[in-house]
């Protein structure tokens, strides 16, 4: 590569050669602030915003507000330590980490690294999942919400959600040959407007039935036992409702990732955690306004998506267009949650068989002057059995508050605590038993707790969901 003139010790340092190459040889990076966190609020305000008024209702009006604020809190501070991990030594000059693994590998044991790469891929494959069903069940509740208009409160407007899957599960297969995460900042933004949407008009919606009524019955304590719930419905519920929060702050699995799209200067540690800081503040704003408002609305009968369980029937338009704008936030939440997993694979099959021109030969494509793009064989092909696979899953087990708490919990320990703070151990050196090292591990073993009680509850909730449910036969 041909080295350049460059203006300014900084600026040598990050564009040392081509200004379009870093000095590690990688495409140079554009992103800023504002396009990082547009990645980080369509990550993050996603399924899980709607279902907070549910976990509200689970938890009462003392734990649901705290466990939403001790979340976001958790979240931006761990976030900020992954961040200081996207390079290795000094935060200008250290070597890149392009995924969180690369991560983990440059700080961690070998077998971390694997248990990283289980969690992290299970996670990102399991919100791919997720997206689909949520997708589909907001489509389907356009339909709902006409019928209703129409026909009545009491109609039977029940549909089946599969047909909506199959129809999101076409679209992705178009959009995921999109090359990489950086093409895609578009889609990003786009998403990122559609989740302030939809979310203003869940608050909107839900501040107008408190002020006009009629209202549901609320507690300190959430749903009663002997009322709403027996003892160990309770329990599992407030469990459930732990991992639904938990996968409403879940997007540490691809941090890296985002970072890695952003430019250089300033050093790119500084630029995510303001990033960071903007996107976790901002959401959480919403998640309080979404959760405390529509618990106040529909109180302990709080259903477990607010814009499709039909608590709100009118005006049905406005319905319509919030659940128009969450598939449209879900097509872009979907490829930015699904990039780093197309990324791996085919960064690996280009390792392992540089040489086989179906995995890496680029095919022109032209349709018309302005339209050009390249086709991989390989990227068509595993790309497109990804999306059809992940579409058939979320078919055969449709099931939105239930699948939310088990990917929430399964991800929130180890990629959103306990690998950052280990990774900042070894980076800082910091001693054991020292008292920064003990109030590190705390912190991370009481969210393991948390994270195990998660996952036991919405296990026990997939279970019971799968007593009564039969794909492409049973109607939402």
């Amino acid at each position: 590569m041909e080295k350049v003139e460059c203006e300014g010790l900084q600026e040598q340092i990050c564009t040392a050669y081509h200004p379009t190459r870093d000095h590690q040889g990688r495409s140079k990076n554009l992103g800023t602030v504002w396009t990082a966190s547009a990645h980080i609020i369509t990550a993050v305000i996603g399924s899980g915003v709607l279902s907070l008024a549910w976990a509200t209702a689970q938890l009462g009006w003392v734990v649901g507000p705290v466990t939403l604020l001790l979340f976001a809190a958790i979240t931006y501070y761990t976030s900020g330590l992954l961040a200081d991990c996207y390079r290795t030594g000094d935060q200008v000059t250290g070597k890149r980490n392009y995924t969180y693994m690369d991560a983990v590998a440059s700080y961690l044991s070998r077998w971390q690294v694997l248990t990283c790469g289980v969690f992290q891929y299970v996670n990102l494959v399991g919100t791919a999942i997720g997206y689909t069903i949520t997708a589909s069940i907001s489509a389907a509740a356009i339909n709902k919400a006409n019928c209703f208009h129409k026909n009545g409160r009491e109609a039977d407007c029940g549909v089946y959600d599969s047909m909506y899957m199959v129809v999101f599960g076409v679209v992705q297969i178009f959009f995921s040959q999109v090359p990489n995460f950086h093409d895609l900042w578009w889609l990003s933004i786009l998403a990122a407007i559609m989740s302030f949407t939809y979310a203003s008009i869940a608050v909107g919606l839900s501040l107008a039935q408190v002020i006009s009524g009629p209202t549901g019955k609320t507690s300190l304590t959430g749903t009663e036992v002997g009322v709403d719930v027996d003892s160990a419905e309770k329990i599992w519920l407030a469990f459930q409702a732990l991992g639904d929060i938990a996968f409403a702050y879940s997007y540490s699995m691809i941090l890296i990732e985002i970072q890695d799209t952003v430019k250089c200067p300033p050093a790119e540690n500084k630029t995510m955690k303001k990033a960071t800081l903007l996107g976790v503040s901002t959401t959480t704003a919403f998640y309080m306004l979404c959760g405390c408002l529509g618990y106040a609305a529909f109180g302990n009968g709080a259903k477990g998506n607010i814009l499709t369980g039909f608590g709100f029937y009118e005006p049905y338009w406005l319905i319509d267009f919030a659940n128009v704008c969450i598939v449209v936030h879900l097509v872009g939440a979907y490829q930015v949650f699904c990039q780093p997993i197309f990324s791996a694979v085919e960064t690996y099959a280009a390792w392992r068989w540089p040489n086989a021109g179906f995995i890496t030969r680029e095919h022109p494509v032209s349709a018309g002057k302005k339209v050009r793009f390249s086709l991989n064989m390989f990227r068509l092909t595993w790309r497109t059995a990804f999306v059809i696979v992940s579409t058939v899953l979320a078919i055969l087990m449709p099931f939105f508050n239930d699948i939310l708490g088990f990917l929430g919990a399964i991800g929130f320990w180890p990629l959103t605590v306990y690998f950052p703070v280990e990774m900042y151990i070894r980076q800082r050196q910091i001693q054991k038993y020292s008292t920064r090292w003990v109030a590190l591990q705390t912190l991370s073993f009481l969210c393991f707790l948390v994270s195990l009680a998660a996952a036991v509850g919405s296990i026990e909730g997939v279970t019971e969901s799968l007593k009564h449910y039969v794909p492409f036969k049973t109607k939402s």
